[in-house]
């Protein structure tokens, strides 16, 4: 009897799974634990500083606007290995860095590595390789963050606030730097483009066009519909509220007097709950659908920014703190696995790479605005919590807004496919 081999996906998903496990878990998160040890260290405004987060995310936005362009010259494999090898540089100018411009440096560097290696290109991958209940196996897939995040918190806190070392976080640094050496060579590796004989079809659904996606339009249409830059305006907010609030989550939490030990506890929390609530977007679109997923997700994010409002060092604002870290874990999704099921149940398979590049480059342009904008709160009111406050509204105005755009997909989807029905039927 012949042995089944394992299918190759499965080396794909399990290589996309380490890469945001590691990559984003002990790289790009936690980020907000760093803020206020870098800057007390070094003497540097948070304001300052934090324009290293913008020339990040810009150089980010500028690169996923041609993402479609660069896989399909480049390859998924080569994209990665360019990305690991910015990752670590730009990770280790962290760790050695005496004057700002040198983050601003890092920064870029961190830009181009996101862009090349993390959840747009690791998106297409699964994209290419599942082709059926895709959400779900990409919501386990950038579950890892979560996983890994939790580990990082419980690994990097101490290093970074080592008693009688005002410069702990350079150790951490250079730690996440190899295990970054090590994750990219794996990735470089295994990864393979996509599957032998790939028809890229999309599985049929009972339920509707979940999971696979539907034939969708090509770009030059999807930019004429109606609700495409109503859609992209959405995004853009969600990226400046979340990220623009999370990037100084930690550092909020020492400002109102949280001890370092309940903060730790805190994010760890906050990851392994950002874990299972990656899963359960993916889930919860391919048998729901996008609405429902979008509203759950949205309304935590909503009530998680006016937790964190309310934090305080008494024993009802420690519990606000702890509320904050899970709400908050349930909206994150928003800006990582929907923006791909938000391409592909809006504007289906067609311009899927393209799309998703061009929405991407949104959700990060939201970034790069959101975080200078919360740190500059920060130095001129001395606290988050007006900034804080203003998300909220911003937050439940795009929840709304959200609702009226998949009402419009949905009557725009139906248009496609039944003028698609009546082309095959004439033909």
């Amino acid at each position: 009897m012949r042995k089944k081999k394992l299918d190759y996906k499965w080396v794909i998903v399990a290589v996309c799974f380490l890469m945001v496990f590691c990559g984003m878990g002990f790289g790009y998160s936690n980020k907000s634990l760093y803020l206020g040890a870098i800057t007390s260290a070094l003497n540097i405004k948070r304001s300052l500083f934090s324009f290293n987060d913008c020339f990040r995310f810009l150089t980010t936005a500028a690169i996923n606007l041609y993402f479609g362009t660069l896989i399909k010259k480049l390859g998924a494999r080569k994209m990665i290995g360019i990305g690991y090898l910015c990752f670590i540089t730009a990770i280790l100018i962290y760790a050695y860095a005496e004057k700002v411009w040198l983050f601003y440096v890092g920064g870029i560097l961190l830009g181009v590595s996101a862009a090349f290696s993390s959840t747009t290109v690791i998106s297409s991958l699964i994209k290419r390789w599942v082709k059926k209940n895709t959400g779900t196996v990409l919501g386990f897939v950038l579950a890892g963050n979560g996983l890994g995040s939790a580990v990082a918190a419980q690994i990097v806190t101490p290093i970074i606030y080592e008693e009688g070392n005002p410069f702990g976080y350079r150790n951490a640094y250079r730690l996440v730097a190899v295990i970054l050496v090590v994750v990219g060579i794996l990735a470089v590796l295994f990864i393979r483009e996509k599957p032998k004989n790939d028809t890229s079809a999309p599985v049929a659904h009972k339920k509707g066009p979940r999971g696979g996606g539907w034939v969708g339009v090509d770009y030059d249409t999807a930019k004429k519909t109606p609700f495409f830059y109503t859609a992209l305006v959405g995004i853009f907010i969600t990226g400046l509220v979340l990220q623009g609030i999370n990037s100084a989550g930690a550092t909020h939490m020492r400002d109102t007097g949280i001890e370092a030990g309940y903060l730790a506890t805190v994010l760890s929390v906050h990851s392994l709950v950002l874990m299972g609530t990656k899963f359960f977007a993916g889930f919860s679109y391919d048998r729901f659908g996008l609405r429902l997923t979008m509203l759950i997700c949205q309304l935590a994010g909503v009530a998680g920014l006016v937790a964190m409002a309310l934090i305080n060092p008494s024993p009802a604002g420690m519990v606000m703190a702890m509320l904050w870290g899970i709400l908050s874990s349930v909206a994150l999704p928003l800006e990582t696995i929907m923006l791909s099921l938000i391409t592909t149940d809006l504007f289906g398979n067609k311009a899927f790479d393209k799309i998703l590049g061009v929405i991407a480059a949104v959700n990060v342009a939201g970034y790069a605005a959101g975080a200078p904008l919360g740190n500059i709160c920060y130095d001129i009111f001395g606290s988050y919590v007006p900034f804080i406050w203003v998300s909220a509204g911003l937050m439940a105005v795009v929840t709304v807004m959200y609702q009226l755009i998949i009402n419009a997909a949905n009557k725009n989807r139906a248009e496609v496919l039944a003028a698609e029905q009546g082309g095959n039927g004439n033909a």
